[in-house]
């Protein structure tokens, strides 16, 4: 019986919602360094010349990588610039996500909540075009010292632009505008703090997007060119 009750304090709090678009969005109380993904995605901040605050799970993922976040930022490799984009393959031994997706925030004095939106329809956007079937996301926008989004309002937007990026790939899909896959789960991380907030978040994003799908035009996005006709 005690090692029962042990293992029940071991279980990781999660709430899963899910979509109408066959998409699962997982929150889930963990860091993005021993996350079981093919690909986990945070954000930063453009870098400062003065130093980057890097605290909690940012600065914990950094260090299992052997420093390398840190060091692509202070040579200008990664400079954090708004939605700029890098892909790292960890090395054996290191983190536990097979794939690292660096997305940048841009200034933090300018952070809004419609940049987070955006960051999300990126991040969707990558994960399709790598073939993954999973993405974790940690925004770690505490975990570099920033306190001004709303957790729970941060979770709105980013998950709301996930889930209407995905829609878009899946209706490019269906008219042979792209390559057939499937997304089928995307993991929202949060610390203790804001697990509470962020599943509230995610809740409200999903019935959002919900809406804005059902009143999306029906109309085929491709109508055939000239070309087509011709060769009919």
């Amino acid at each position: 019986m005690a090692s029962e009750v042990k293992e029940q304090r071991k279980e990781t709090p999660e709430r899963v919602v899910k979509t109408p678009l066959g998409l699962s969005v997982r929150v889930r109380m963990q860091g993005p360094y021993d996350m079981e993904t093919p690909l986990q995605v945070v954000c930063f901040f453009k870098h400062k010349a003065g130093g980057d605050a890097l605290l909690g799970a940012a600065e914990e993922l950094d260090r299992e990588l052997g420093g390398a976040i840190t060091s692509l930022r202070d040579r200008g490799e990664f400079v954090g610039d708004e939605l700029e984009t890098l892909l790292i393959t960890p090395p054996p031994g290191t983190i536990t996500p097979k794939l690292l997706l660096l997305i940048g925030l841009g200034e933090e004095e300018s952070l809004s909540l419609e940049r987070m939106e955006r960051v999300g329809r990126v991040a969707v956007r990558e994960a399709v075009r790598l073939g993954v079937s999973q993405v974790a996301f940690a925004p770690l926008l505490r975990d570099q010292g920033s306190s001004k989004l709303p957790a729970g309002e941060s979770a709105v937007f980013i998950v709301r632009g996930v889930v209407l990026a995905y829609d878009t790939e899946q209706r490019l899909q269906k008219e042979g505008l792209a390559k057939t896959h499937a997304l089928s789960e995307w993991v929202q991380e949060a610390g203790p703090k804001y697990f509470d907030d962020t599943v509230a978040g995610t809740e409200r994003a999903v019935r959002e997007a919900a809406g804005i799908i059902g009143a999306r035009p029906t109309a085929p996005l491709f109508a055939g060119t000239g070309r087509a006709a011709g060769n009919a």
